[in-house]
């Protein structure tokens, strides 16, 4: 498929262009706030790089997938920050996803064996006693809020295998709402000016009231984990006792970034990519029928565990089709900590660099029929001619998610022993838009109704 540029020059292999409809003070967050996939999906037909408006500021979005390897895998040049970057910070604070590249490999290093195979291997006992609870508490005919419980699926997952605690349901609740209040301000903050958010206006004291219900939150987690996990280990304990290049532990203030994050990327993106699944599995029965043959062939109608992995193919790219069409985490930015060229753009530093898996992976020229459904995309002999970077909701390079492989299976096993059981139906009252201002691109409300088999 050959794609028409607008407004657009090129220089070498690559074209460059700007995004038209700016307006004023806003620029284009209009459009990011209105129809974000929509908008961010045109923006391949003016460029391989095209330069957009976020409230007064400009920022470069790299619709190519070369162009944004570059990026992703030189992160001393396109460090984490920009405006995006800086909003999560004020909720995030500095931990793993959201540190600059100075903070970067301390921290990851601390934290990279809480997700060996080993310790994979270890918590998939605990996600599948979760899933396995879950699916069994369902009644046939239910009506359940997909989001809010498969949320909840993630949030314990998390709290059990990384922190050795457990969540009461209020506390799930609690959670769930602080993340949503404060996270639901995220796109309108990056182009309200500092000056006005730091006015003593009732929408500014909720902010920061919301902030500070989440820091509270997460703090009494953190006290409760410690009171009943150190000694069972995971990756409070081993942040606890960890010991920087210089011989000095990270602080309170650091675990608690730390913490925070697990916890929001846990939860959101597990709740938020099974709920799109069973929505598509809703929609295309043919595809469900294939799926209920392999969990019945494999599973035999018993939850599925570890060593299942290997013969769950067709879940697993049910997931990763999932992810394709519906990335949880759906606009990011970097931005240049010196001059550089990028498709022959002279940028200077500290200038924007945003990214979205959507701009690469609804490309029709990268995945053909890139709207449809289709999880034998992801089979073998589909995937060897497939260019570099075509795949990327858990980003990429040195930054890639440290989670993506938990995510990946705690996915999977849910998916195939809900399968197993459950044959899922929207029920009316459903609304698939996106939820405006969130950061997770999910539903508003999808009810499902679980039928027997």
């Amino acid at each position: 498929m050959t794609t028409q540029k607008h407004d657009s020059s090129t220089t070498g292999n690559f074209t460059t262009g700007r995004a038209p409809g700016a307006l004023p003070l806003i620029g284009h967050a209009g459009h990011l706030m209105r129809r974000p996939i929509t908008f961010l999906e045109s923006l391949s037909t003016y460029g391989d790089l095209v330069e957009i408006r976020i409230g007064t500021q400009r920022a470069y979005v790299p619709c190519h997938p070369e162009l944004l390897r570059q990026v992703l895998t030189d992160d001393r040049t396109f460090d984490k920050g920009g405006v995006i970057i800086e909003r999560f910070r004020s909720v995030l604070g500095n931990g793993l996803g959201t540190c600059p590249h100075s903070d970067h490999r301390r921290q990851r290093r601390l934290m990279q064996p809480a997700f060996s195979k080993a310790r994979l291997e270890e918590y998939s006992a605990v996600m599948r006693q979760e899933i396995t609870a879950l699916s069994g508490s369902w009644q046939e005919g239910q009506e359940i809020d997909a989001f809010a419980v498969l949320y909840g699926l993630g949030l314990r997952v998390v709290v059990r295998t990384l922190l050795s605690s457990d969540l009461d349901d209020p506390t799930v609740e609690q959670v769930r709402h602080s993340f949503e209040r404060t996270l639901h301000e995220f796109l309108p903050r990056t182009i309200i000016p500092q000056q006005i958010q730091q006015l003593p206006l009732a929408v500014n004291r909720r902010y920061h009231q919301e902030l500070q219900a989440l820091d509270e939150v997460v703090n009494r987690i953190i006290a409760d984990c410690r009171d009943a996990g150190l000694e069972r280990g995971g990756l409070l304990a081993t942040l606890t006792a960890s010991h920087a290049g210089g011989g000095v532990p990270m602080d309170d203030s650091e675990i608690h970034d730390q913490v925070i994050t697990m916890l929001l990327g846990g939860s959101e993106s597990t709740g938020t990519t099974l709920t799109w699944a069973l929505y598509l599995l809703s929609q295309h029965p043919e595809i469900e029928m294939r799926l209920h043959e392999e969990v019945d062939t494999v599973l035999n109608g018993r939850p599925a565990d570890w060593n299942d992995l290997p013969n769950l193919s067709l879940t697993h790219n049910i997931i990763t089709e999932t992810l394709r069409l519906y990335p949880p985490g759906w606009l990011l930015s970097r931005t240049t900590t010196k001059e550089v060229e990028l498709a022959g753009t002279r940028m200077a530093p500290d200038t924007t660099i945003v990214f979205s898996p959507h701009v690469i992976q609804r490309q029709g020229d990268i995945h053909g029929c890139p709207d449809v459904f289709d999880p034998d995309r992801w089979s073998p002999d589909r995937t060897a001619d497939l260019p570099r970077g075509n795949f990327v909701s858990f980003g990429g390079g040195p930054r890639k998610c440290i989670g993506d492989t938990f995510g990946e299976v705690q996915s999977t096993l849910a998916l195939s022993t809900i399968a197993a059981r459950w044959k899922m139906e929207c029920a009316p009252g459903s609304d698939i838009r996106p939820v405006a201002f969130d950061f997770a691109y999910r539903p508003r409300r999808l009810i499902l109704r679980p039928r027997l088999r």
